[in-house]
Parts: structure tokens; sequence; C-alpha cells
């Protein structure tokens, strides 16, 4: 047992050491692979079996991350983000409105589809709206990434960590888009003003911008099925209690029939899932369940007990904030399950959901969209350093974190009442 113990520890060590620094001297290494390894490392040392590893897994979360992803795929195929930025642009005729526009439908875009996605097309399309209005991009991809993080936070899909939260704590996708709401539509009004303030020499003329919007191009023929089914999924997800279906479920039919009635042809879509991130999530439920067969995650909960308490609520905003920078806020939510699964408190769940989102906007390690837009604007020439992003990161990040314990501290007062 002492064995299994310290194998455990040790595998879970290098793992989350991989996801920490993404490359090890000598080592071929990065989140996925570190985290296959730590998969294969506890079943091949006997620290669980093979089949037990394969329960493991969140299936539901999983499923959902793939429905979701299909989805997506197959609107960004047929132009629905290209569309989307045709009619941004024609509306934002000053610096002022585009920042607005790029804030808001970031954000929105964010809350009903997952975020990663959303900026990883929504990114090009900024450049290159700069690179025609012949403006600095570096305000409007940074508040981008501000707005994908903020926008996500209020609903189940927004975000993969609010997947695992939602499915985990069983919230109906409406229940857990009203008690988020407040806290992600506030901080979504924040961004403009500090973002403004920051870069004042930018925002200093308001200037009329022209952008040609012609080489924006959108199957409108095509988007006649893949967005009344992207519709309907969403109204199935506040209807989940009315139908019957799981929010998974409704997730994975939708992805069915966008593949039925695409134009596209279905093994095209598939290719273009991200299959590496969805290897990620599994291998990462099969680690963090060998720990917990050891024992070790009992002895920890059994000796600090998280309590529905404005203390608790603290310390939850508190180590999301110090974790997230440390293993990103996806990996650290993964860890979390099994303390909040002992803690059983909707509100302490609904706190990591806002925590740890949030803490991704403080550097740009936090959270995944951030190294996504980061990444993608570097292959354009366009350098997001880490001072560039820290300054308004951690304002924007402080400020919201304000507004989430507020907002959970309201609700529960109201609970006590």
């Amino acid at each position: 047992m002492e064995y299994h113990k310290l194998a455990a520890l040790i595998i879970f060590g290098i793992t989350y050491t991989g996801i920490i620094f993404t490359r090890l001297p000598g080592m071929n290494i990065d989140r996925p692979s570190a985290a296959f390894f730590g998969a294969v490392a506890m079943i091949a040392s006997g620290i669980m079996g093979f089949d037990e590893a394969v329960l493991s897994i969140d299936f539901n979360t999983i499923g959902l991350l793939l429905g979701m992803m299909i989805i997506i795929t197959t609107l960004q195929i047929d132009g629905f983000f290209a569309l989307i930025a045709s009619h941004t642009i024609s509306w934002s005729a000053t610096r002022n409105r585009l920042l607005l526009s790029i804030v808001w439908i970031t954000g929105i875009s964010s809350a009903f589809l997952v975020n990663d996605v959303v900026v990883l097309l929504f990114t090009p399309i900024i450049i290159t709206i700069c690179r025609k209005g012949k403006l600095n991009p570096l305000p409007y991809l940074i508040a981008e990434i501000l707005a994908s993080n903020i926008g996500s936070v209020m609903t189940i899909t927004g975000n993969p960590q609010n997947m695992l939260i939602g499915i985990n704590a069983g919230f109906s996708y409406s229940e857990f888009l009203l008690r988020l709401f407040p806290v992600s539509a506030a901080g979504l009004a924040i961004i403009s003003p500090v973002i403004r303030h920051i870069f004042r020499s930018e925002f200093r003329h308001n200037d009329p911008i022209k952008i040609d919007t012609t080489e924006f191009s959108y199957n409108m023929k095509a988007m006649h099925f893949s967005i009344p089914v992207f519709l309907l999924v969403i109204v199935l997800f506040f209807s989940g209690n009315i139908t019957g279906l799981s929010i998974p479920m409704i997730a994975l039919i939708g992805a069915t029939f966008m593949m039925i009635l695409s134009k596209e042809k279905p093994s095209e879509i598939i290719r273009q899932v991200d299959w590496v991130l969805l290897l990620f999530f599994a291998t990462l439920f099969i680690v963090v369940h060998g720990l917990e067969t050891t024992g070790i995650v009992d002895q920890i909960i059994n000796r600090y007990t998280l309590n529905e308490t404005a203390g608790g609520l603290a310390f939850i905003h508190g180590i999301s904030l110090l974790l997230s920078q440390i293993v990103s806020n996806v990996p650290f939510t993964v860890l979390m399950l099994p303390v909040m699964k002992s803690a059983n408190s909707e509100l302490l769940w609904l706190a990591l959901a806002s925590a740890s989102t949030l803490a991704g906007n403080a550097t740009i390690l936090g959270a995944m969209a951030n190294l996504i837009v980061i990444q993608s604007a570097g292959k354009s020439g366009i350098h997001i350093s880490f001072k560039n992003f820290f300054f308004p990161g951690i304002v924007i990040t402080l400020l919201t974190f304000i507004i989430s314990l507020l907002a959970m501290y309201g609700q529960l007062i109201i609970q006590v009442l």
C-alpha cells in the first residue's frame, strides 16, 4: 500500500511538472504527453487496472466537448464566423466601437461556444481587421482574451472547466446561466474602459476606420442548415428538464445532425476536431483518479474541509488565482473535483467555476485561450509578451474577483435568509 502511495505521488508530481513547464530538459514533453504518460504509468505501476482507468474517465464531459467541437467546426466551415466578422466591421466605424464589438461578440460567443475554439477562429480575423485599418492590434487582442474568459463564465458550454463543474455538480443549463450571468456581464462591461485607459494613446483619436469586408467569404446556403441546428441545440440546453435529455446528449445529437446536413464531408469535419484536447482530458482524469485510489486525497479532504461560508468562498478564489497560474485552470479544476464533491455545495461549485475561469486572465499562463491567441498572433509577427499582458490582465482579474466574491456572497446571504 505504501508503495502505491509513493508511486502515485511520484507519477502525479512528474505529470503536473510536465503540465506546468510544458518543456523539460532533454525530454520531448508537453501538456498532453505529460498527462498521457501519467495515465499509462498509473496503470503500468499497478495503482489501478486498465478497466478501472477507463471507468475513471468522465465521458459526459468528453461527450459534451466532442459534440460542441463538431458543431463549432461545421459552423466555421460554413463561414459563420466570417459572417459575424463582416457584420462587426460594418458596425465598427471607430476604434471605440471596434473595441466594444470585439469584447461583446467574443464574450457572448464564448458563452455558448467553447471559448478556446472561439479565440482560435476570431484571432486571425481581428488581426486582419487591425492591419487593414492600420491599428495597433495589441489592445484588441488582449481585450479578446479577457472577454473570452469572462464571457465563458456564464454557461456550462463556455469552457472545459465549466463543463466539468456543471456535469459533476448536476446543474441545469438555465440555473448555471442565471446564477453566473451577473458576474460575466459585469466583467465584460469593465473591459473596454480598462483597456482604453491603459492604451490611452491608441484611443486618444477616435477617427473613423474603413475596412474592406469583401474577403470574408461565407456560404449562406450551407448555413440554412447549420445555424438552425445550432440554435435548436441552445434551445434544448435550456429545456433539458422537459425533454429528459442530458446536456452532453443534446450536444452529441446536434453534432450528428450537423454532419448529416452539412455540405462538407463528415470525415473532414471529424478530422478537424481537437482530438489532442480530448486525449488530454481523458488521461488527466485517470491521473487524478490514480491519486484518489491511494487514499491521499481523502486524507487531505478529511483534514481540510471546505465549508459554505464567506471564508470558503474566499479560499476558492484565492487558491484558484494561485494555482491557475501554475498549472492552468483546466488541470486545476480536475484536481479540485474530489474536494468539491466532498464539500457537496452548489454555491462552492459555482464559486469554483467563476474563480477558476476569471483567474485565467491574470497571466498569459492562466488559461488555454490566452496561449492560443498569443501563439496565433505570433505566427502573424505580433508579439504579446508576459509584461504586455500582465498589467491589463491582473487589473481585470482583481476587479472581476471583487465582482465574483460579492455575487457569491450575495447568493450565500439569500440562502441563509
